[in-house]
């Protein structure tokens, strides 16, 4: 079986980013490798993304918020595909990575940036999580080792439309 390198994008990696990755670990069995990193890392995960990894039975010993500069060098893992989750990110001029990823773009609302009762911000980092299900679900639906390039872009384009 084929297994593919996705790296999620978003400027804190504290949130979406984080949960992009565990969630195309997690799901695919082994089909994907999920990967996370921002352009201007927090420094540390949220710990309501941490808490919704563990649900999912992701560990999160190795979760950490990261800069996408990791992920250059040659000693980098190729990308397949980079997943921007954040709409400051995809504005961004990212770093060249290795492998010639294929990219697209699926904004969600920053959760971390919610105020309120822990309830309420417990309820905003659940959406972002059960939207971004949704799209690696969709993207796992695909059978990506048939597509050509534009096919992948395609596919990965209108999952984000989706949102």
């Amino acid at each position: 079986m084929t297994s593919y390198n996705i790296l999620f994008l978003c400027t804190g990696n504290s949130a979406r980013s984080i949960l992009g990755e565990a969630l195309a670990t997690q799901l695919s069995g082994g089909r994907f490798k999920g990967y996370s990193a921002g352009s201007n890392p927090q420094g540390r995960v949220h710990p309501l993304a941490q808490e919704l990894c563990a649900k999912i039975g992701y560990s999160t010993k190795s979760l950490r918020s990261k800069s996408w500069n990791e992920f250059v060098g040659s000693q980098s893992p190729n990308m397949d595909l980079v997943i921007t989750v954040c709409d400051s990110a995809a504005s961004e001029v990212c770093p060249v990575l290795p492998g010639h990823p294929c990219s697209s773009h699926w904004g969600f609302p920053d959760p971390a940036a919610v105020q309120g009762t822990l309830e309420e911000r417990r309820q905003a980092f659940n959406d972002v999580f059960i939207g971004l299900k949704k799209c690696v679900n969709t993207l796992l639906s695909l059978p990506v080792e048939e597509l050509s390039r534009e096919e992948i872009k395609g596919s990965l384009r209108m999952i984000g439309e989706s949102i």
